[in-house]
């Protein structure tokens, strides 16, 4: 697998990358707040750690639990990072306990033990309050969960809402001339895949028979996918996992043509179908194009 190289904007967004392999190490130019979370889902949910460098003017960097102060570690860290160069880092997760360190350094700068063993598949990137920034992130060396095979260069998925579209968001359809683009958003329980369709001002999954509008949805941006042809519940290796139902299936983005329109919807496996969000309805097809990395 190759690096990621992203740029994050001054919006305290994260951009998730699949990641349980206990270890992330990254380059990061930036002036000052360089955010990285961990979290079980590709979202900020609780439980999730984060660790700030170069927080509060570039004076200190922290460790927090679920987005509350206090903070559970803390050192001071000054210009730690440099916006006229990249610096390195890399951060360690090993039974509830999380250490961060500097490139080259084996001794961590940063380090704190949590009794609740929290299990991390996925690490997020922003940067915010006033700083913008470059990212160079190493791709973990082992995968020890399904949910993370296959994904090569990682998925980043922006939150967005009423038709809005983030920079690089990806377009996997097309309907009556216009780009639709693969989203994926919470319903009843699930996260599920959808799609996008900026002119209707609004998001589209489906579940329980319907096409559901969604106003809050996330896009997924930065994203050098492909398509290849599948049917029933035989998967490629390299297909893409984009959420889970309610009852813990991790689903997958599907397309199909279907009156016209190259709709996005979500592969259900253990269906055996693609399940498009169309004209009202949830339609099935046992034929249909995955979305893999």
């Amino acid at each position: 697998m190759s690096n990621i190289e992203l740029a994050t904007e001054d919006k305290l967004e994260y951009c998730f990358f699949p990641n349980d392999s206990g270890l992330v190490q990254f380059r990061v130019k930036a002036p000052h707040d360089a955010h990285i979370a961990l979290s079980n889902e590709a979202a900020e949910v609780d439980p999730m750690y984060e660790v700030f460098l170069g927080g509060w003017g570039n004076s200190k960097s922290i460790i927090r639990k679920n987005r509350t102060k206090p903070e559970v570690a803390e050192a001071p860290t000054p210009n730690i990072l440099s916006d006229g160069e990249f610096r390195g880092f890399w951060i360690r997760w090993d039974d509830g306990t999380i250490t961060v360190g500097r490139e080259g350094d084996p001794a961590p700068f940063l380090s704190w033990a949590d009794p609740e063993r929290v299990r991390i598949e996925y690490i997020g990137v922003c940067t915010g309050w006033g700083a913008s920034g470059n990212w160079v992130i190493q791709p973990p060396e082992s995968s020890r969960g399904a949910r993370s095979a296959g994904v090569a260069g990682g998925q980043c998925w922006v939150a967005a809402s009423s038709g809005q579209v983030p920079p690089s968001a990806f377009a996997g359809g097309e309907d009556n001339g216009e780009s639709i683009y693969v989203i994926r958003a919470n319903f009843n329980g699930g996260l599920i895949p959808g799609k996008l369709i900026p002119s209707h001002g609004q998001a589209y999954v489906a579940w329980g028979g319907a096409e559901n509008p969604i106003q809050e949805y996330e896009v997924l941006c930065d994203f050098p996918g492909q398509w290849q042809a599948s049917s029933g519940g035989s998967l490629p290796p390299s297909a893409v996992p984009a959420g889970q139902s309610e009852d813990g299936e991790t689903l997958y983005v599907g397309r199909v043509v279907h009156d016209g329109a190259l709709t996005i919807g979500k592969v259900q496996p253990s269906h055996g179908v693609v399940y498009i969000p169309y004209g009202g309805q949830e339609l099935s097809f046992p034929d249909y194009e995955v979305l893999c990395s």
